[in-house]
């Protein structure tokens, strides 16, 4: 049984979105501990991305708890809500709209480091370093984001990403716009950073096939609720929902599929 402390606990979330309002996400429970990679995995619509968006604060729960560090952190106010919000990033699906086309990227990554002061000139070395980490030319700073290709924009989100330092990185779908080739090339920098830095990681994802190189554990969505969890290898070795039996069957290459 692990004993490290817990990273990150949610109980009993419940979250209503919409006009009418209706229950998106029902009485979801889960728990991370640091240097974990959780795979968050289901058809579109689960409530995968919503579940996402809540643990970062785009969404107010309707009840429920979200402890993170051993702090509540729908009660946190001010600092201590903005130290959260640095604490746990978020990386979108999207790598064309997830970067201002105005800015170079050096201007982007400099403006996660010092929102208020967001001067490349200063953080210039910083801002190198980061690109190089996610295997971006650091000589690049000045270009913008139109001169990338969809997969290196991805890795310049988790530059920015990896710019505060953050406990918990929220990937949300991030390889789902990606051709196959370029996806595996993304899973295994998250990968190498996972073993590098001691990255926790929450991976969402519609494909099992695609988390399942980089995942410890499963989290399985079905109309907003949660279907299945536990360690990745005995949710693929034995899963105990049908529904989970299928996403596995329906994987391209079937269970034993990877993108290595």
């Amino acid at each position: 049984m692990d004993e490290r402390p817990r990273l990150l606990e949610v109980d009993m979330l419940n979250v209503h979105l919409g006009t009418p309002r209706r229950l998106i996400l029902k009485d979801v429970g889960l728990a991370m501990t640091a240097g974990e990679t959780l795979g968050l995995v289901g058809e579109s619509g689960s409530g995968k991305s919503t579940l996402a968006k809540t643990l970062v604060g785009v969404h107010r729960p309707s009840s429920g708890s979200i402890r993170f560090g051993g702090r509540e952190c729908l009660l946190a106010k001010g600092k201590e809500r903005a130290r959260l919000r640095r604490e746990i990033q978020y990386i979108p699906q999207d790598p064309y709209s997830s970067l201002d086309p105005r800015r170079t990227i050096g201007e982007t990554i400099a403006e996660a480091l010092d929102p208020r002061r967001p001067r490349v000139s200063a953080y210039r070395q910083r801002i190198v370093e980061l690109l190089e980490c996610v295997r971006i030319d650091g000589s690049s700073l000045d270009r913008h984001p139109r001169e990338f290709s969809g997969g290196q924009r991805q890795r310049i989100a988790i530059a920015r990403a990896l710019a505060v330092e953050p406990s918990l990185i929220v990937a949300d779908e991030i390889t789902s716009a990606l051709d196959l080739s370029t996806q595996a090339e993304v899973l295994n920098l998250l990968a190498d950073l996972k073993r590098s830095m001691g990255l926790t990681l929450i991976f969402v994802s519609h494909d099992l096939a695609v988390v399942r190189s980089i995942s410890d554990s499963l989290l399985v969505l079905l109309h907003g609720e949660v279907v299945e969890s536990g360690s990745a290898q005995k949710v693929f070795d034995a899963p105990a929902s049908d529904y989970t039996r299928t996403l596995i069957d329906s994987a391209p290459g079937g269970p034993g599929f990877s993108l290595d």
